[in-house]
């Protein structure tokens, strides 16, 4: 609505960094921000340490901070649900690569928000706004590498795309379920996940290993050429 939360976030010209990915099926598909892999003139993902492997596509969204990597698998992929039905107080699980290094979030609903893009890309889009509750020991200051991955709920369903955060305020902001739903659908790529593992403040640590572990959620390179 018009009175939701608004969080400006400046898109500046592209350049080489890391981000998240996570599998949505088993035949090379990975979901992603849109600006974690645009402007890449070469984007990859780490499959086995220090072994990456090269896209062979990337598609990105013209309406949202989301993008679609492809390469030749994806073994593992997650369950998503992009079903309306989340609640105030839901806990999150946010898990990926932030600083570049193996790290997760686990965070409460608290609302809506409306993420508005100025700079190099202007674009408006609803996303869910997380309060961060906890994060792995050690891990401090900026949670950037974190984009790109996914929300999971206790369930181990997931239900969103880590598109922003707010150090400050103590915040993550994630793709609404049904802007996911919609790009998913206009690329027509299929959502083959299955098996999800449950996710609690108690056990996210270890469970964000697992799925990092087994390749469900992965870490993006981008290479952009210097002028």
């Amino acid at each position: 609505s018009a009175f939701d939360e608004r969080v400006l976030v400046q898109v500046t010209a592209p350049k080489s960094g890391i981000g998240t990915a996570f599998a949505i099926n088993g035949n090379g598909q990975w979901l992603t921000a849109r600006h974690v892999v645009e402007g890449c003139n070469e984007v990859s993902l780490l499959v086995a340490p220090g072994q990456y492997t090269l896209a062979r596509s990337v598609v990105v969204s013209e309406r949202s901070d989301l993008a679609l990597i492809e390469t030749e698998s994806s073994p593992n992929p997650a369950l998503i649900n992009t079903n309306n039905d989340l609640r105030i107080g839901t806990y999150g699980f946010h898990v990926g690569y932030p600083q570049g290094r193996p790290g997760e979030a686990a965070s409460r609903l608290m609302a809506r928000s409306n993420l508005i893009s100025r700079g190099q890309r202007s674009n408006s889009e609803s996303v869910l706004a997380w309060a961060e509750t906890g994060r792995t020991r050690g891990l401090m200051g900026s949670l950037g590498g974190l984009s790109g991955g996914p929300v999971y709920d206790e369930a181990g369903n997931v239900r969103g795309v880590i598109v922003a955060e707010s150090a400050r305020r103590g915040r993550i902001y994630t793709a609404a379920p049904e802007t996911v739903a919609n790009f998913i659908k206009a690329t027509g790529a299929d959502t083959l996940g299955e098996n999800p593992r449950s996710f609690s403040a108690e056990t996210y640590g270890q469970e964000a290993d697992y799925a990092r572990r087994n390749l469900q959620v992965v870490k993006v390179a981008c290479s952009v050429e210097e002028n």
